[in-house]
């Protein structure tokens, strides 16, 4: 099952209230396991994000080195 962001913040704002609620909360609901899940995900984008911005920082370096090779290419060959 893949959760969107509203679904997400559903989520997060239901837990909220369970985990506010302390002793009073619904019998069974696993509040600090959601909340755990959600730490989680949250981790998983920040890396995700990390990792996009590498790829995009080592896409552009490896154009940047193309480039420098095909000019030295083609002043050797003058």
């Amino acid at each position: 099952m893949i959760l969107d962001a509203n679904q997400l913040i559903a989520i997060r704002q239901r837990n909220d209230e369970e985990v506010r609620r302390g002793n009073r909360a619904t019998h069974g609901y696993p509040a600090h396991t959601v909340q755990n899940l959600l730490h989680t995900i949250e981790a998983l984008k920040k890396e995700k994000r990390k990792w996009k911005k590498l790829a995009q920082a080592r896409g552009k370096a490896l154009h940047e080195i193309g480039d420098i090779a095909m000019e030295s290419n083609g002043s050797h060959e003058s």
